[in-house]
This record gives structure tokens, sequence and C-alpha cells, in this order.
């Protein structure tokens, strides 16, 4: 005897001030009696600190309170019955209501040690005897229209330029004799609408190139007692070329964000959410062919590494 919601919109994007809507369908080969249908609405900031990252021990785990968003229960149906068959039941539950007293609608967002997320969940009640019915989905968040940055965004970039000089480690010899330079330019700062864009530009290099790749990066810190503990990870990658590029030729640069794994930068009190972009370039090397698995932020003698700070808006389209 399934129980299923389905959201009005495929998306499932929705804004605080808007209406959830949708239907509870059921599907029953005989008629059965309930004693209410309800939805609860469920939402909440989520932080773990990972034993390895916060070098603490694994009972950290679970410590740290959820930050509620919004928790509610509305009553869709008074006792009753439900006649055998498919039947569907519509229901519509504003998520910001004036007077509630919760914490703020932070855009949904998918973390390592931080979680945004919104549930939805029916549950019909039939009594002692028989087993309740329920079902729960995840709607997305977004900023309200009126809760969207005015101000426009800069048409400005970054220029950026990654030399044997720019780097804190050491590279292949070949490259320290003979050296190699590549400038660039990249905007960071971004509306979660639009791409990443920018241009890069090999100038010289001493040693072939293998590859250039951005790499989009979530820098997580959660606030565990009086530490600050930051955890950064590669969500994305994008390859920009392939191969030893023609030198002095322009590259362009276009990163488009994944949704669930990107929000606005938030900068709460227990917790914040930043972005950065590393811009790695691997030169061809054997010693690479032994190292296939690294992380590609990390120090190699074959690899020269820029990171850019990314500040993501919610922004009016019109900007």
């Amino acid at each position: 005897m399934p129980v299923e919601l389905k959201l009005s919109r495929t998306n499932r994007i929705y804004r605080p001030s808007e209406h959830l809507q949708g239907h509870i369908i059921v599907n029953s080969r005989s008629s059965i009696s309930h004693s209410g249908i309800r939805l609860a609405l469920n939402g909440s900031v989520n932080l773990q600190v990972r034993g390895g990252s916060a070098g603490v021990i694994e009972s950290v785990y679970g410590v740290i309170k959820p930050i509620a968003i919004v928790n509610r229960i509305v009553e869709v149906r008074p006792s009753g019955k439900l006649a055998s068959g498919t039947t569907e039941i519509p229901f519509s539950v504003i998520l910001r209501q004036p007077n509630e007293i919760l914490g703020k609608f932070y855009e949904t967002f998918h973390g390592t040690d931080i979680n945004i997320q919104y549930l939805v969940t029916v549950d019909i009640s039939r009594g002692y005897l028989h087993k309740s019915l329920s079902a729960t989905i995840e709607f997305i968040v977004e900023s309200d229209t009126a809760d969207f940055v005015e101000r426009p965004l800069s048409s400005e970039m970054v220029i950026f330029y990654i030399t044997q000089d720019t780097q804190r480690h050491p590279l292949l010899p070949e490259l320290k004799s003979g050296g190699f330079r590549v400038t660039g330019k990249m905007s960071t700062l971004c509306s979660l609408s639009d791409p990443i864009t920018g241009e890069l530009i090999v100038e010289t290099s001493a040693v072939p190139i293998n590859s250039i790749d951005i790499h989009l990066c979530r820098v997580e810190s959660v606030i565990l007692g009086e530490r600050i503990i930051t955890e950064t990870s590669v969500i994305q990658t994008t390859q920009i070329a392939d191969g030893d590029v023609c030198r002095k030729i322009t590259l362009p640069i276009y990163v488009i964000l994944p949704r669930l794994l990107t929000c606005p930068t938030v900068f709460a009190g227990p917790f914040s959410i930043e972005f950065k972009v590393y811009i790695v370039i691997t030169f061809e090397s054997e010693l690479s062919k032994l190292h296939p698995k690294t992380d590609p932020r990390t120090p190699r003698l074959w690899l020269a590494i820029e990171n850019l700070p990314l500040e993501l808006l919610r922004c009016r389209l019109d900007d």
C-alpha cells in the first residue's frame, strides 16, 4: 500500500515566501481508515566534524546540534477513510510564516561537513494495530527575490600569472632552469545562475604541458568548542586544455556551477561556506605516472598551482 509525494515543480525549487504545493498519492487495493493525514516540514543546517580532519577522536560525531530553520506539522485531512484505488490529495503549505521564530532560510547545500537540507514528510496514521504510511521527499530552497543582491556584479576580472616564482614548492629541474609563464584573468565575483568565465594564455614553458584544469572547491568551516575546523574539498573539475597547447593562444575559461554543491557564500555564527578555484597546470613527467591519483591541490614537482577566492551570490537576472 504505497504512499507517494509529488511536488508541483519538477525541479523542486521553492523560495521561502512561496507555498510548497503538490499531491499526496495513495494506492490501495481496499479502502482504509485513518486517524489523520499530516505533513511535516523540516529544514535544518546539519554540522559534523570528521575525526580525521579535526584531529580528534571519533566521539565528536553527532555532538554538534543541528540548527533548526523550519519545523512544522500541518494537518491535511482529519480522521476518515480513503477509497480503494488511487487517491490524490492536494496540499499547499507556506514555507515561511511571518511570526515564526527560527533560523534564517539558508539555501540548500550538500557539503562534506555542512548540509543544509529541507524535507517534507507525509504521515498517514492508522492507529495502534496498523503501521503508519509515510513518504519523504527533499525540496530545494533558493533565496527570495527580495533577498537577491541588489548591487550589479562588477565586470572586472582578477588578473593572475603563474611562474616558477609564484610557486611555494619545488618544481621539475627543467622548469626551474628553463622557466614557464602563464597569464590570465577570471571572474571571482559570480552569480550562481551564471558560469565562471575568463581566459588563460601559456606564454612560454620549457617542459611540455600535459593538462590545464580548473578545480572548483568548497571551504567549509565549523566551530567546535573553541576551535574552528576547516575542510577544503574539490567538488568539480573542468579541463580547459589537454596536451601541450600552442603558446600565446587565448584559451577560454567557462565553468558551470553545480546547483546542489554550491550556494551563496555564507558567514554565519557557528559555520561558514566559502569557495575557491584552483588553476592547476600539469607538466609532462615520468614522475606523474607514478602518482596518478594524487590530490591536484597537493604540491608536486610536476604541478604549478594558483588559487583564487570565489564569492558566489544570488543576483537578479538583469544584473
